[in-house]
Formats: structure tokens, sequence, C-alpha cells
């Protein structure tokens, strides 16, 4: 081969290695289109209105079913606690996954359930934190689903404490330990 002629190897090597970010947003962001695809039928089959948003946060694909005004219908996708929604994430993962062969992490809202959830997640971490600040004493919280524990971690750690998970499923929950 002469010099400053690329190989179809080389040209290959680049583009699976990518340029690191892009190569990892733009599998993301696929992994995004293909759920908004699968929910789209999924909204047309149960007959409910709703729009598709998608978007990246970190090393996660965010898919967001969201209703006009106060379109209680799409609750149904939520259920009791979230558990419909929970269960639709898994399906809308494994729909991914079906088309990528690359198993996913995409994060499922609808109707805003999950913000609205982290957000009180992180406040009950951040009241934790406090408690055992000013008692020295370590707080153990209620069980918890694998996100909701890892809100309240994220929420401990930015207070500046550490915490754990203990138990085994579905009775595993946080402990928020003093320093």
């Amino acid at each position: 081969m002469t010099e400053g002629t690329i190989s179809a190897v080389d040209t290959e090597s680049e583009a699976e290695a990518g340029s690191g970010t892009e190569g990892t947003l733009a599998r993301l962001e696929q992994e995004g289109d293909i759920a908004a695809d699968y929910l789209e039928g999924l909204l047309d089959i149960a007959d409910l209105d709703g729009d598709i948003d998608m978007d990246v946060e970190g090393d996660r694909a965010l898919v967001s079913i969201v209703g006009e005004g106060s379109d209680r219908s799409l609750q149904r996708l939520v259920g009791h606690d979230g558990e419909v929604l929970e269960a639709l994430q898994e399906l809308t993962r494994l729909a991914v996954h079906r088309e990528t062969g690359e198993r996913s992490r995409l994060m499922l809202d609808v109707a805003g359930f999950r913000a609205r959830k982290r957000s009180e997640l992180a406040a009950l971490g951040a009241e934790a934190a406090e408690q055992v600040k000013s008692t020295g004493e370590q707080v153990k919280l209620r069980p918890m689903t694998p996100f909701e524990r890892k809100v309240v971690h994220d929420a401990v750690a930015a207070a500046g404490l550490r915490s754990e998970s203990e138990g085994e499923e579905p009775e595993r929950c946080v402990v928020v330990l003093p320093r």
C-alpha cells in the first residue's frame, strides 16, 4: 500500500470507533428512533393520543410520551406507582434490542410520571442525608426499584454522604451512612 492510501480495513476501524462521543450519540439517537416507532405503534393499537419526545442524557436515550393538557388517558400506561410504565419500558428495551442486537438502557417516561418521581426521590435522599448528618445514625429507607435507588444514591452523594443498597429484590432498599 502506498503512503496516503487508506485501506477499507482502516476506514472500517475508524468508523466503528467513531469519534467516541459522536458514535455513542448516534447509537443513542438510533435507540430513541426505534423506541419511538415501537411506542407510536402501541399508542395506535391502544387508541391513545400522545406525542413522543426523544432526548439523550448522559449514556441513555430518553423517550417520553406526553399528552395534551391534562390528558388522563395516558395514566393507564403508568399504572399503580409506575408498574405499567416499568413493564412498558422493558418491552421497549426489548424492541430496541431486537433491532440493534445491543442491550439498551433506554429510559421511558409517560405523562411526566418519572420526572415527578425523580424530583420526589431527590428530596427524599436529601432529607435522609440531613437526618444522618444531624443524628450521626444511619437511615434505612423503604424498598425501591433500581431507578428509585439510583436517584436517591445520587442525591445522597450530592449532599456529601455515602449510601449503599441492601437486601434482595423486590425488598432492596437504600441505607444512608454517616461519614
